[in-house]
């Protein structure tokens, strides 16, 4: 399978959010952006710092890291999937981080991120995450107990297992998605 190509004109347009405790980090997923053409940046070091940027500036993608002190990684994605002055629960967000246990990955995609990936991180493996989540973003789900990306990466109308949905659920799309 390819990887999916976007043309300089979208990522010279995409203003990203990189919410990390760590400045050095920051820097170095601003270098591997810069890289790929993109231009608008804002940084946070937590996720009360973050939120506010998300509800103040128009926000394209966010990139966070999963340890931070007071909110972590996973608690600020449910701020913006689901917090009543949220201006854009469907912004896509990869979570970046260095912990990379599956209880954490779950946890990360049982908040509504759109993707993860690990740290160390290459130039490759971030474009392919940002590609992605640009290109063919997920349609959105509601549930009494979600809200965010739809968890499931193929379709099989067959399965019947012990983690089929047994409740309804509400495909969601964005009133205002983002025109790239």
């Amino acid at each position: 399978m390819g990887q999916a190509i976007i043309s300089a004109n979208v990522f010279e347009r995409l203003r990203v959010l990189i919410v990390d405790d760590n400045h050095h980090m920051i820097n170095i997923v601003k270098t591997i952006l810069r890289g790929f053409g993109i231009k608008h940046f804002f940084d946070a070091r937590d996720a009360a710092e973050a939120f506010d940027v998300v509800r103040h500036d128009a926000i394209d993608l966010i990139i966070v890291d999963y340890h931070m002190d007071l909110l972590d990684g996973t608690d600020f994605i449910r701020l913006v999937r689901t917090a009543d002055d949220s201006p854009n629960p469907f912004v896509p967000i990869v979570m970046l981080t260095a912990y990379s246990e599956k209880t954490k990955v779950m946890k990360s995609r049982d908040a509504g991120v759109s993707e993860f990936c690990c740290k160390p991180v290459t130039a490759n493996e971030l474009y392919k995450k940002v590609a992605g989540v640009i290109n063919k973003p997920r349609a959105f789900v509601r549930s009494s107990g979600y809200f965010g990306p739809d968890r499931r990466r193929r379709k099989n109308p067959t399965y019947a297992g012990a983690e089929r949905r047994k409740q309804a659920v509400e495909f969601v799309e964005p009133n205002h998605p983002t025109d790239y």
